[in-house]
């Protein structure tokens, strides 16, 4: 009896030892992590004041080699951003690991893997089959477990296809199955590959010479012309698809448009110049829809009005864009509605407001956060009830809104940045009140 309550003494002082050492380790871990997240949070007021920078120098008067290696550091900034508020809420969510000292515990995945991932489950179970202190029977005290995600990289495989012939042996007739059919005629290009060449290159920013330079290292040599050619093939076999997405896109009723800068190679000079892709979309869950939304693109290799022109010569409805001068003539017949864009308009006051605040721009952004409020309360409802709540609520602080800043343009010199924002505002008046 005396010897049984010695051992357990002795576990309960290893265990309290044990516990005390976790206690300790905590608490270190929890200052390194302390200590991470504030670097994060630096590096991305950083980036933040960097990209603010960046985007007031767009407005001002550039060559467009340089608009286009500025909107490139934007995009960068941003990107890292992205990825830097990532790791921190990774870090922040992240779990204790005793296992690991503090100091050199990793970052490790914080949301819970997909359950439709297959398992594979490995126990690792203690060598001794008794207790290595004393040789007592060891007890069950419950399972450690942990997960791990590990990746079995994609592989290539030959689908071999053979069609036998049979002949009658009275008339002679030859039956064999037909050839099935290929995405790509006269092509050894499965389904898959091409999915999958097509989706490195424009979802994930693949080059085709980077994805030949992986596959020749999986031992298939696919050059980066031939991987061209089933990129051209395939946007041909999608083009049915890409015209029922506009239809659907460009059906009567509000579309959304802009437009964004895209470099683009000039074939043999090594130098770039500025496209652009046009961006329409349909998205009503705001209204109550249950149509899902849906974006179509459009290529340019310039920004004439020409090209909205022709992509929204079937439209008939409202149009909810910025100022460009290219919608205009859209607007002439009156088969199309303009409806300004109130973030366009906020957005040029809040840039002034940024870059020296004053209490007219303070202002001015908190009435129009009031109207963002309504919409806010009235997102999801239905037409008639966010109609309702625009006339009753809205109309007025609109009203109010234009009244003000009336008033603040007599004191403020036309050639100041607040008058200029003020005066884009009270210029797009009329197709801000649409909504």
């Amino acid at each position: 009896m005396d010897t049984s309550l010695a051992h357990e003494n002795a576990r309960l002082r290893a265990l309290l030892q044990t516990q005390q050492d976790t206690i300790r380790q905590m608490a270190e871990y929890n200052r390194l992590l302390s200590q991470r997240v504030a670097a994060y949070a630096s590096e991305i007021n950083r980036l933040k004041a960097l990209v603010a920078k960046l985007q007031r120098m767009q407005f001002g008067k550039s060559s467009e080699k340089l608009r286009a290696k500025t909107e490139r550091q934007i995009q960068e900034a941003q990107e890292r951003i992205s990825a830097l508020q990532e790791e921190m809420a990774e870090t922040l969510g992240e779990q204790y690991d005793p296992v690991l000292p503090s100091a050199l515990r990793q970052s490790s995945a914080r949301k819970p893997l997909p359950a439709s991932l297959p398992r594979e489950t490995r126990v690792i179970r203690p060598e001794e089959e008794c207790c290595p202190a004393c040789g007592g029977e060891l007890s069950s005290l419950g399972c450690d477990v942990s997960e791990q995600l590990e990746l079995i990289s994609s592989a290539f495989k030959v689908i071999e296809t053979q069609r036998p012939k049979q002949a009658c042996c009275r008339c002679d007739h030859i039956v064999q199955a037909p050839v099935p059919s290929k995405p790509i005629a006269r092509s050894y290009a499965g389904a898959g590959l091409l999915a999958h060449v097509v989706t490195g290159k424009y979802a994930d920013h693949l080059p085709l010479y980077r994805q030949s330079e992986i596959y020749r290292r999986q031992g298939v040599e696919l050059s980066r012309a031939t991987l061209g050619r089933w990129t051209g093939a395939v946007a041909e076999l999608l083009e049915p698809l890409y015209d029922v997405l506009r239809q659907y896109v460009l059906m009567p009723g509000k579309v959304h448009a802009d437009d964004i800068p895209v470099p683009v190679q000039e074939p043999g000079s090594g130098k770039t110049r500025t496209a652009r892709l046009w961006v329409y979309v349909r998205d009503d869950r705001n209204a109550g829809s249950q149509m899902p939304p849906a974006v179509w693109f459009a290529y340019s290799p310039d920004r004439k009005g020409i090209h909205p022109q022709n992509h929204l010569a079937g439209y008939s409805g409202v149009l909810q864009a910025d100022a460009y001068g290219g919608y205009r003539a859209l607007y002439e017949s009156g088969r199309i509605t303009e409806a300004a864009c109130m973030a366009h308009a906020r957005r040029k006051i809040h840039d002034v407001h940024a870059r020296a605040p004053t209490y007219i721009t303070t202002e001015a952004l908190q009435r129009i956060g009031e109207l963002y409020a309504i919409e806010a309360e009235v997102r999801g409802c239905s037409a008639e009830q966010r109609l309702a709540a625009r006339k009753a609520r809205a109309a007025p602080l609109m009203q109010s809104l234009y009244d003000w800043i009336q008033q603040q343009m007599k004191t403020l010199s036309r050639h100041s940045d607040t008058a200029k924002a003020f005066a884009y505002l009270l210029k797009q008046w009329d197709a801000l009140n649409v909504y």
